[in-house]
């Protein structure tokens, strides 16, 4: 029995010596991050586009994906403007010389303003180019982080706009009838390219440096010296936004006004709580699961004439979070803090009725909101991902998020 025993003993060693040899080695850092002549020798089987140039290639106005039978969501354009097309899908081809780009990533989600989004950005001539990428990656920031360029051969992808939005995406039908205001939105739009895919398709370049990233520093009462407030409702009008859609900025000399939108309308937020209360003063309150960005409001400290959007999600970490200033007594002390807010541009609109003179527009109405459509979406604030935001008050304290607490409101 022990001689048994001794050869068995034996035998399972040897057996896991064979497995162990036959373990795959773990990659090297060559094999994935690639080398300029890497790329070169890659890429040899088609061309690499600039941002820019790969928009004015591929993406047209109308887009080749809707039909007579099967239409893109019907918000999409509106009567008295038929030229433009907030939404569009342009399929890219399979075969044929394959078809790349390129950029480093500008976005990260950890905070969760950034959900199954990328933005990538490629300097070219020393001036910024971007372009928003949709994938669905849950926490896409863990494969692909911050300040990592990458290249993408985008054949059998498609290139879109969702709001005015140019994005690399796929072709989505949404056939939702029970969302708000379904019958504008039933139809075709942009949609999430499988994870999968993207990852086949992707490549790293070199290894990840967010010092490589550029940011255009801007006075916010210089902004609109630089893009224009409200742009010529045509197409080419449309196109010089989606051109600067993307952008990495850092708006300075800002402080929060602590208000909120009604219908272009600025009024201040309230105090209630943010999980019933629409028009709370914190980043990101309810919008009753509908889903859209909320929007709060900078102002120019030297000019506060001159105001700016910044969009959360009220699904960020810190969409409860008050706003710079904003406590349970209200909005008074937001005007105290001062300094830049950092993040995404870009210049959002997903409904072509909303254009002023639109046919809907019977009470010339809609150039109150439609000023306001620029907005900044950061990518966290201290604490909780990327500080895109920083303030200080006249004393030379730093702003520290203070969260909603509903026990606060609470009487006896």
């Amino acid at each position: 029995m022990k001689t048994n025993n001794y050869w068995y003993i034996i035998l399972c060693i040897v057996a896991l010596a064979t497995m162990s040899s036959c373990e795959p080695s773990a990659p090297s850092q060559d094999s994935i991050f690639m080398t300029e002549a890497q790329v070169a020798e890659y890429t040899k089987d088609g061309q690499i586009y600039h941002l820019n140039d790969f928009l004015d290639t591929y993406m047209t106005e109308k887009g080749n994906y809707a039909s007579d039978s099967s239409q893109y969501r019907t918000r999409s354009v509106d009567s008295n403007y038929p030229d433009i097309y907030l939404f569009s899908i342009d399929t890219l081809p399979t075969n044929g010389p394959a078809i790349y780009i390129r950029g480093r990533i500008a976005t990260d989600d950890f905070a969760g303003n950034y959900y199954k989004s990328i933005v990538i950005q490629e300097i070219v001539n020393g001036d910024q180019q971007n372009l928003r990428l949709s994938v669905d990656l849950g926490s896409a920031g863990g494969m692909y982080p911050m300040g990592q360029e990458i290249l993408i051969r985008c054949n059998g992808l498609a290139i879109g706009r969702y709001a005015n939005q140019p994005q690399l995406c796929m072709p989505t039908y949404n056939n939702n009838l029970y969302a708000s205001h379904a019958d504008e939105k039933v139809g075709w739009a942009p949609g999430r390219i499988p994870s999968a895919m993207f990852r086949n398709a992707t490549r790293f370049v070199g290894k990840p440096d967010v010092n490589l990233l550029q940011y255009d520093l801007i006075d916010l009462k210089d902004l609109y010296d630089l893009i224009p407030q409200t742009p010529a409702i045509t197409v080419a009008g449309m196109d010089e936004v989606r051109k600067l859609d993307g952008r990495l900025v850092v708006i300075t000399d800002a402080y929060f006004s602590g208000e909120y939108s009604d219908y272009g309308d600025l009024k201040p937020c309230t105090t209630g709580n943010p999980e019933d209360d629409k028009n709370a003063n914190v980043f990101g309150p309810t919008t009753g699961n509908i889903g859209y960005p909320q929007g709060r409001f900078i102002r120019s400290v030297t000019d506060n004439t001159k105001v700016l959007t910044v969009s959360t999600s009220e699904y960020a970490k810190y969409a409860a979070y008050y706003l710079p200033g904003a406590d349970t007594t209200g909005v008074a002390h937001c005007k105290d803090w001062h300094g830049t807010v950092a993040g995404i541009l870009g210049w959002y609109m997903d409904n072509a009725g909303d254009f002023p003179g639109s046919s809907k527009d019977s009470k010339n109405e809609n150039i109150k909101s439609y000023k306001l459509n620029w907005a900044v979406t950061p990518r966290g604030i201290p604490g909780i991902g990327v500080a895109d935001i920083y303030m200080e008050n006249a004393d030379g304290e730093e702003w520290v998020p203070q969260e909603y607490d509903p026990k606060v409101y609470v009487t006896e």
